[in-house]
């Protein structure tokens, strides 16, 4: 069987999965688990041999018209280097996980079928997004992966929070989605094709006449769907949904195809330096604001939203420096240990019975419950933290390596300022990404807060895919290092003393000092734990109060501030933490902005429409119909009333035809 074959079966075996899905989930139940399971598993063998055969070679390349069009030809073509090879193993391998560990942690719900079959089909999109070698097919996964995620993020539909964020999530990525296509067009008018190839030459050749407006509009596009600034609101919301499907947006699909994307037309976003600009403005931005927001929140998946956010940012960052290499190295890494927090996190909800009860200020005894989660999650935590020897130290690395040979002139891909712009911001974000790593592992596992339910040990299968993601995490930065280059053009990924010290450093101290300030606010031992407002009905008053607001089950959007006298990021970021708690307020701005006045311009609308258009229509219809009331009255079915008419009508032409004669 060719390299080709094998490709074109990666993406559709788990689209047949899911089509298979829905249409037997309700006829037989007994397979919608293997639905689920196999046909994913199988494309992710197929994908790890499509990479061992391409081996970081030359690109695979074939090509067929898909319709033709009289303009612009649309075809479906494959194009399949390196990066696509291993990213498309790196998406396999997340999804065949989350599809196992739902197996165990959605066995009692009753739309299991139809949440499996839409996994298996944004599975499908995205390999489709990896492996297609023109723009217009590339599109149609990317969009299949956007109503997915609506349906996904909605699973609890019955919850407002759930339904709001699947609504927000559609309709912010779409915002983005508009200048995206706009700048497709544009971009496959100048060349005439939508081949990712052939757009390619053009850009090397020259022949671009527009880079800086083409590159401008993707970059709305990308920003929405890899929720970069100002974009990103979306996805701190969309943990409404079941924890799986978190951990498949943020490891593997959706919000890693706008970095994908960047990086595989990188040249033609190099040709314009503005463009470039505006990329390293929008990682730095997001890199600081989404790690300082990650401090401050209170629910667990949240923190490791905005903690993708800002990881994102570091892949866009490297992107800014002109280095895709070190941008797909660090999406690869994160992809193995963003996956398992979010899974471990999983298995801390599953063990308190509920989807949303995920308050870190809640949190009291989990280390003894949850040994698994607790273990595999540390070691993707130092991964986050980006110490050594784990993945993301050497993934984060290469970022900040990229970054320091544009701002020192070692390399002309990108402009220096764009350079310092990502250097500077990368520590800065090190150093908060190391605070909020410890703030979270010191509040769910060593917290004070009132502990929750324990609903029992947790399904093998779910324990067991974190042991799986938990070996990536630790080992695969240094092997990566060594071995990626070769798949990446060749591009050395070796850190270098001044950025690991720089890096590791920073790190460290944002860490130590999280620890420092958790000790000084334990050092109550006489105060309550958080919750226990009925063990201490004569407490401090403003501490009931606040325990009381606690008390209630959190709403994913809003954000309850009950101060744990255990969090330590209350200490650390001081007045500034009620903003960052709401993201700065950036919701809020868009309300201001834009909802309310689209909702005053609908009200106008309406106004219009029913009040003057109405009105106009109304008054056209009345008469007629006051017409017609008067001939239907005058139609009695009476004969004697029609004749004593006829009469009467013939006296008054008698008398007129009198006067008239008179007159004459």
């Amino acid at each position: 069987m060719t390299t080709t074959t094998l490709a074109v079966l990666v993406p559709l075996l788990p689209f047949l999965g899911a089509a298979a899905g829905l249409l037997l989930g309700r006829a037989a139940p007994g397979f919608v688990r293997p639905l689920a399971v196999l046909p994913t598993s199988v494309a992710l063998l197929l994908a790890v041999l499509v990479a061992a055969r391409q081996g970081g070679d030359q690109p695979v390349d074939a090509v067929t018209e898909l319709t033709p069009t009289g303009s612009v030809p649309i075809e479906l073509a494959l194009h399949i280097d390196g990066f696509a090879a291993l990213v498309a193993v790196l998406v396999g391998c997340v999804a065949t996980c989350v599809q196992i560990y739902s197996t165990g942690y959605l066995r009692d719900d009753p739309r299991y079928s139809s949440y499996a079959a839409l996994v298996s089909l944004f599975t499908s999109a995205m390999f489709l997004v990896v492996y297609s070698g023109d723009l217009m097919v590339l599109l149609v996964g990317w969009e299949i992966m956007g109503i997915c995620s609506y349906f996904l993020v909605g699973h609890y539909w019955e919850t407002p929070e759930a339904r709001a964020a699947s609504l927000k999530a559609f309709l912010v990525t779409k915002l983005g989605d508009v200048p995206f296509l706009i700048g497709l067009l544009a971009l496959a008018t100048e060349v005439g094709s939508f081949r990712i190839t052939k757009i390619l030459g053009a850009v090397a050749s020259g022949s671009l006449d527009h880079p800086t407006l083409i590159a401008l509009l993707l970059l709305a596009g990308v920003a929405g769907k890899s929720a970069q600034f100002p974009l990103h609101t979306w996805l701190p919301d969309a943990m409404a949904g079941p924890t799986p499907v978190s951990a498949l947006i943020h490891a593997a699909t959706m919000v890693a195809a706008g970095v994908y994307f960047v990086a595989r037309l990188l040249p033609l976003f190099e040709a314009s330096r503005a463009a470039m600009i505006v990329l390293a403005v929008m990682a730095a931005v997001t890199m600081v604001g989404s790690a300082l927001a990650a401090l401050a929140q209170d629910d667990i998946k949240r923190v490791l939203a905005y903690s993708t956010i800002g990881q994102l940012g570091y892949m866009t960052g490297a992107l800014a420096a002109g280095d895709r290499g070190a941008a797909v190295f660090h999406l690869i890494s994160h992809g193995a240990f963003k996956a398992l927090l979010f899974l471990a996190a999983g298995v801390i909800i599953h063990a308190a019975g509920t989807n949303s009860l995920a308050a870190m200020s809640r949190m009291r005894g989990l280390r003894d419950r949850v040994p698994d989660a607790y273990w595999t999650m540390t070691v993707a935590l130092l991964a986050l933290a980006a110490m050594p020897p784990f993945s993301g130290f050497f993934s984060k690395e290469s970022v900040l390596v990229a970054a320091e040979h544009v701002a020192t002139g070692h390399t002309e891909h990108a402009p220096g300022a764009a350079g310092w712009t990502v250097l500077v911001a990368g520590l800065v974000t090190a150093l908060l990404t190391a605070a909020y790593a410890t703030r979270l592992w010191l509040l769910a596992f060593r917290g004070r807060g009132a502990e929750a339910p324990d609903h029992g040990r947790q399904p093998l299968v779910m324990n067991a895919v974190l042991w799986v993601l938990a070996i990536p995490s630790l080992a695969l930065g240094g092997l990566a290092f060594r071995l990626l280059p070769d798949w990446f053009d060749g591009q050395d990924l070796t850190p270098t003393l001044t950025t690991s010290v720089l890096g590791t450093g920073v790190a460290l101290v944002g860490g130590i000092v999280t620890y420092a300030a958790w000790r000084h606010t334990t050092a109550f031992p006489d105060r309550p734990p958080l919750g226990a407002v009925a063990a201490h009905p004569e407490g401090d008053a403003a501490l009931v109060e606040a325990e009381a607001i606690a008390s209630h089950e959190p709403a994913y959007g809003d954000i309850a501030y009950a101060p744990d006298p255990s969090d330590p990021g209350r200490l650390l970021l001081g007045p500034l933490h009620r903003h960052a708690a709401v993201g700065f307020h950036l919701d809020a701005v868009y309300t201001a902005l834009f909802v309310r006045p689209v909702q005053a311009g609908a009200s106008l609308v309406r106004f219009l429409d029913r009040e003057v258009v109405d009105t106009y229509v109304r008054g056209a219809g009345a008469l007629p119909r006051w017409l017609g009331t008067a001939v239907r009255r005058a139609q009695t079915g009476n004969v004697q009333t029609y004749v004593s008419a006829l009469l009467a009508g013939t006296v008054v032409l008698a008398v007129a035809a009198v006067l008239v004669a008179t007159g004459a």
